[in-house]
């Protein structure tokens, strides 16, 4: 009797065993490779998101994240090689959970409120080997480090063509966007979205004409979510499960009240009414600002041909910008009271040019931003009063 009763037990035993034995025959590496995708912080940086991989080794007993977005802000002349694009980053490792008294890459953003969605990758235990000694092989000193760019060389970028080179490349054919869309309007929608209208402004300003080019469904993925989305949306399984690794609470949009737009619009307002007032202490108040802003002007236009001759950011190239801020304009900021005659041309010349090229904004076949309208109406303004109406 007591044979007969245990024997469902050893059946139920062997069942297990045999799948066991199966699972591990598949998957002899006892590793889990998954990908991490952060949602969007408060500051510029990391506006955008960030990915990065999280290796669980069971024979090692270790669990590491790779994380290909490392550079160091004590890199001797940090902000000119950034600005020119030559600062490197680097892949650095670190534990997912706290360890030693030390907070894990976890524990970092849950605490800057940042939230954390985890993919376990669908490969092979020879891909996963692989991957794994790629990553550790780039880790070394003589190759963790490269030059980043911030579309089409960062750190969601370096992840997708691990992926595309050791197991497959088919989720890099279906785009998660929609046809037609443009590097710029893949970044507005995150700027928009946490109501960061001035640094829309700026990068608007800085970037240039192959910025508004469209986007391959490979070139969509430079954003983490889009890399993210391609994996779950792949023709070949690519995830085995995905979960929100915490409780994480989106905080609204925190949009400024003064928008570029608003502020540049009310400067426009007060230089246009002070332009009626008759006292001399307001009149060479105006002068004073006429050289400030036309050499301010200059001085922008001055960096734009910078950013776009001496710099390797290819999305400051072609920049439509340099229509309206022209580098002259600081040295004619020097002669704003000049009653020359050809500082009267310039200043009419001017006024001109820059209302066709306002007439043409919507229609350049690089997108300007609107905050910027008031601004050049700004400079229409005070050059037609220079060149048509002064003296006269």
């Amino acid at each position: 009797m007591q044979k007969i009763r245990l024997f469902p037990f050893f059946l139920l035993f062997g069942f297990h065993f045999l799948v066991f034995t199966s699972v591990a025959a598949q998957d002899s590496s006892r590793l889990r490779i998954s990908l991490l995708t952060c949602t969007p912080g408060d500051e510029l940086y990391s506006t955008f998101g960030h990915s990065a991989f999280r290796v669980i080794d069971s024979n090692a007993v270790t669990d590491i994240v790779y994380n290909y977005g490392t550079f160091n802000f004590d890199d001797p002349n940090f902000y000119i090689k950034f600005a020119r694009g030559k600062l490197l980053y680097y892949v650095s490792t670190e534990y997912f959970n706290d360890k030693d008294g030390y907070w894990g890459f976890k524990s970092l953003y849950q605490y800057t409120n940042r939230g954390m969605t985890e993919q376990v990758l669908n490969l092979t235990a020879a891909e996963k080997r692989t991957i794994l000694d790629f990553l550790n092989n780039n880790i070394k000193e003589e190759n963790k480090y490269y030059r980043y760019d911030f579309f089409f060389d960062n750190c969601t970028t370096r992840l997708r063509d691990i992926l595309k080179k050791e197991h497959d490349s088919s989720f890099c054919r279906k785009p998660v966007m929609p046809e037609g869309s443009r590097f710029r309007q893949a970044i507005h929608q995150y700027l928009d979205r946490n109501g960061k209208d001035w640094s829309k402004l700026s990068i608007d300003i800085l970037l240039g004409l192959p910025c508004d080019a469209v986007m391959t469904a490979e070139q969509m993925q430079f954003l983490p979510d889009n890399l993210m989305k391609s994996l779950d949306s792949s023709a070949h399984p690519m995830v085995l499960s995905s979960q929100n690794l915490y409780p994480f609470t989106p905080v609204g949009n925190k949009s400024f009240f003064f928008t570029p737009l608003l502020t540049f619009s009310m400067l426009f307002a007060f230089i246009f009414l002070l332009g009626f007032a008759k006292k001399k202490f307001i009149q060479a108040s105006l002068l004073g600002f006429d050289g400030l802003f036309f050499f301010l002007t200059g001085m922008l236009g001055i960096i734009l041909i910078l950013m776009w001759t001496a710099t390797d950011h290819p999305m400051c190239r072609n920049n439509f910008n340099l229509l309206w801020a022209w580098p002259t304009h600081a040295v004619i900021a020097f002669f704003v009271s000049s009653k020359k005659n050809w500082v009267k041309k310039y200043f009419s010349f001017t006024a001109i040019a820059l209302s066709l090229v306002l007439i043409s904004w919507f229609f350049l076949p690089q997108q300007m931003n609107n905050g910027l309208i008031p601004l050049v109406l700004l400079l229409i303004y005070r050059s037609a009063l220079k060149g048509f109406v002064a003296n006269r």
